[in-house]
């Protein structure tokens, strides 16, 4: 197997965690290892994204409402939903109470239950609320929230894919994706993101500098405990748990930034 290269990493992250038409080129281990580690880079753009639908909108005359909304449902269009999804499949198992080969069965099922739904509105109401008073204080924060939330989301899957974290079941993106970042590595990445968010709440001043901070390591915070409620019900990961600890870690950036 040859070594893989940057490049490789890259199209696996986008090609698996957005819906941007970006071949992956290559599927095994040492891909999965490079993708993960570059998943936040995929945040960022999808976060970039979503931040200049805000500001088209808000530039052409719209109310922070309008572009709250359209800045939440950039990201879900960006990864087809996957995401929002996945959360909704990880709340109706984890809301089963059922062991945990009832519960990932419920998972797998393609309808959405009573616990999936109603995690999706709070969760998305949520989201809403935070970019419509962001918005209505001005645009920078809105976007600057965007894109911090987003790459935040998206380290909470590099931070999950750290070595030690078993996959709930032999295949599928959880069992491709499990285990396959050395920890350092892992670190070294949320110590990059961390600064990253730093410097571009600058934009705000030095209270943003901060919030920026503290709101991705509360993100990171909010998934691990999320994580670790999931390996114990589950046995381990699955796709779907990636995807609502994406969710879960977009939703507590946002909250942090609201504060203060």
């Amino acid at each position: 197997m040859s070594r893989t290269s940057p490049a490789d990493g890259i199209r696996f992250a986008f090609g698996t965690l957005t819906a941007l038409p970006v071949e992956v080129t290559r599927w095994d281990r040492e891909a999965a290892r490079s993708g993960m580690q570059c998943a936040p880079l995929a945040g960022l753009v999808v976060g970039l994204c979503a931040a200049g639908v805000g500001g088209a909108l808000t530039a052409l005359g719209s109310g922070p409402l309008l572009a709250a909304v359209a800045t939440a449902a950039t990201p879900a269009a960006l990864t087809r939903g996957l995401h929002l999804d996945g959360l909704a499949d990880t709340a109706d198992g984890l809301g089963s109470a059922k062991p945990a080969e009832d519960a990932l069965r419920i998972m797998k099922q393609s309808d959405i239950g009573p616990f999936g739904v109603i995690t999706l509105l709070l969760v998305l109401l949520a989201q809403v609320a935070v970019l419509f008073q962001l918005y209505d204080a001005s645009w920078t924060r809105g976007a600057v929230a965007a894109v911090v939330s987003a790459t935040a989301a998206r380290l909470a899957l590099t931070l999950a894919a750290r070595a030690g974290v078993p996959p709930a079941r032999p295949e599928g993106l959880g069992a491709a994706v499990a285990g396959v970042v050395p920890r350092g590595a892992a670190l070294l990445v949320a110590a990059a993101v961390v600064c990253g968010a730093a410097a571009l709440g600058a934009l705000e001043g030095p209270h943003g500098i901060a919030r920026a901070a503290v709101a991705v390591g509360v993100a990171a915070l909010a998934a691990e405990l999320l994580l670790r409620h999931c390996v114990r019900r589950f046995g381990g990961v699955t796709g779907d748990v990636f995807g609502g600890l994406a969710e879960a870690a977009a939703t507590a950036a946002l909250v942090v930034l609201a504060l203060g």
